[in-house]
């Protein structure tokens, strides 16, 4: 059995920071939310929010922010230099997401070796990065419409930057939760993410 590192420690520090940051800034986002909802259909209880009002969600979502980005862009820089990104997410190709896609669904995708992503692994890891890049963007066009207008013209306006940022949101949050259950699926990934081996 092999011993070799699979994730270094630097990525295993930023993964946890990471998911730390994204956990606080969707609890505390949710609370600024339901201060002015998007869709009057949509409230989040306030069990699952953090800040306990508009002002303390504030706070914690503005505080939080700056690791998030920072650990954001340093993880991204570090993998992209490292030749990290290139050697763990591509090739990708169609045709190699539908197979593990439909393998998956059957139960047939093997988890032998944990230093190698599926085709469906790679393209949900890049579809989060680009996911977070997202959030920040219309993050700053909804926190700055005024210092950032191209930002906010992107976004199509301060409305819609909000609308982008919530549908955004969900796909991380769409994201965690499915993560959490392939871990869950596939405990030795746990490990692997501690340990690093």
């Amino acid at each position: 059995m092999s011993h070799a590192t699979i994730h270094p420690v630097w990525v295993r520090i930023f993964h946890w920071i990471n998911a730390a940051a994204v956990i606080a800034m969707c609890l505390s986002g949710w609370q600024v939310y339901d201060a002015s909802p998007i869709f009057k259909a949509i409230r989040f209880p306030a069990s699952v929010t953090l800040g306990g009002w508009l002002g303390g969600a504030l706070l914690w979502h503005f505080a939080v922010m700056w690791i998030l980005v920072a650990n954001f862009v340093a993880y991204v820089v570090l993998n992209f230099v490292t030749g990290r990104l290139r050697r763990k997410l591509f090739p990708i190709s169609i045709r190699a997401i539908v197979g593990d896609l439909i393998a998956a669904v059957k139960g047939k995708l093997s988890h032998g070796d944990l230093s190698q992503y599926n085709a469906v692994q790679k393209f949900a890891y890049l579809a989060v990065i680009a996911d977070i890049a997202l959030l920040v963007v219309s993050g700053l066009a909804i926190w700055k419409p005024v210092q950032f207008p191209v930002l906010r013209t992107l976004m199509g306006g301060f409305d819609n930057a909000r609308i982008v940022h919530f549908a955004a949101m969900s796909g991380l949050v769409g994201f965690f939760v499915v993560h959490v259950v392939m871990v869950a699926l596939v405990p030795r990934s746990l490990l692997t993410m501690i340990r690093g081996r």
